[in-house]
């Protein structure tokens, strides 16, 4: 260095930085250095701290929302499945449910046509007896009153009279029983 100095003395550099000039920057730059680390860079750092707690504040909650929501859905769709298998069991419930309905409905009307077919039939059957008896009646009496009149006398109330009607009519059911 002391070379340097020499050789400055010789020719002029334009390179060479002035002894005192070097100095006062030098102390210059310390003053500065030293008020910037004391008071700046504390609360540039202070600052910067706080911006990097509040993202990673910030990246927590949102991780703990997307925890939530995860969790949610998961409820969600739990409670979804849950909706549709008891939806699926009211389904088959009330399926069975008609089902039972339907072959109810059915026995009460085959009960109940049953019933009007058994009355029906006792129906015509009485009035079956009742046309035969109302026939033989009148086929009785027609049968008197023709033999009256080919015998000439009242045959009315014979008993013996009866007995022959009675006889005849067997007869003639025979007669149509066979002839079937």
């Amino acid at each position: 260095m002391f070379s340097l100095l020499l050789s400055a003395s010789e020719s002029p550099n334009i390179l060479r930085v002035p002894l005192d000039e070097l100095v006062i920057g030098t102390v210059a730059f310390g003053i500065v250095f030293g008020l910037l680390a004391k008071f700046v860079f504390p609360r540039v750092n202070k600052t910067l701290e706080a911006r990097a707690n509040e993202i990673e504040g910030g990246i927590q909650r949102a991780a703990s929302a997307q925890q939530e929501a995860q969790a949610a859905l998961a409820q969600y769709n739990s409670q979804l499945a849950e909706a549709r298998s008891e939806a699926s069991a009211i389904r088959a419930a009330a399926t069975d449910e008609k089902r039972a309905v339907i072959e109810q409905a059915k026995v009460e009307a085959q009960a109940a046509a049953a019933t009007v077919t058994a009355r029906a039939q006792e129906q015509v059957a009485l009035e079956r007896s009742q046309a035969q008896s109302s026939l033989e009646r009148e086929v009785g009496a027609l049968a008197l009153d023709l033999a009256s009149r080919v015998v000439g006398e009242s045959l009315k109330d014979d008993a013996r009279s009866r007995a022959v009607i009675d006889a005849f009519i067997a007869d003639l059911e025979r007669q149509a029983a066979e002839g079937r």
